[in-house]
């Protein structure tokens, strides 16, 4: 009797209602979130970065983002990652190696020492767990600090984040596995595009990028 009264009342709160919840997430949170994932998140696998994204930027899915990133809530991040992964087991992207390295991609030292966390660190942490590719935080460094991408056109985003990263010391023996860049939101591609051109300049063969979230019309 006391023991399940106590488990009534030590119930976690759900990270983005604050309502009790059995888990990070209550389940009307939980629904909420997966009406935004994509029903192909493999559609746009192709070109030179291929893009397995899980669901569209929007609604709850974007609160959560939000949350995570700005209202100090990291478990957000690894429980995401954990759905993405499984969404990759269930429905990989086709010529997919069984053997990968995951690499999320960084923030400057400065937003890390601001928000304590890189989010997509935290993603790539749920991802790698739930499919078991190696993880390597610190493939890549970014040295630049760069402007958020939106509301830049194609021209200043891509001014904006030219040199912006150097290997990191995870990779600086370049990795025999081809790896996969991860981030939380993909938008033009070139944050991707910069990132795996470091890589690439120094023998790392990317595979393409996995990503929580990306607007419907991706660019």
């Amino acid at each position: 009797m006391l023991k399940s009264l106590l488990s009534l009342f030590l119930k976690p709160n759900c990270s983005l209602c604050d309502r009790s919840a059995d888990d990070i997430l209550c389940k009307d949170c939980q629904r909420q979130i997966k009406s935004c994932q994509f029903k192909n998140p493999r559609q746009f696998w192709q070109g030179e970065h291929p893009l397995f994204a899980w669901g569209e930027y929007g609604g709850q899915l974007k609160r959560a983002i939000a949350t995570l990133k700005y209202d100090k809530h990291p478990e957000l991040g690894t429980y995401l990652g954990q759905w993405i992964g499984e969404t990759w087991i269930k429905l990989p992207p086709s010529f997919s190696p069984k053997k990968i390295s995951v690499v999320p991609i960084p923030i400057h030292a400065e937003k890390l020492k601001q928000r304590g966390f890189n989010q997509a660190d935290l993603i790539a942490e749920g991802f790698s767990h739930m499919t078991g590719y190696p993880l390597i935080k610190n493939g890549l460094e970014r040295i630049k600090k760069t402007e958020a991408m939106f509301g830049l056109n194609p021209t200043e985003r891509e001014k904006n984040i030219k040199n912006a990263f150097k290997i990191g010391q995870g990779l600086q023996k370049p990795s025999s596995l081809p790896v996969l860049l991860l981030d939380d939101i993909y938008t033009s591609g070139q944050t991707v595009k910069e990132a795996a051109k470091t890589l690439r300049s120094h023998g790392v063969q990317v595979l393409g990028v996995v990503a929580l979230s990306t607007p419907k019309l991706v660019n």
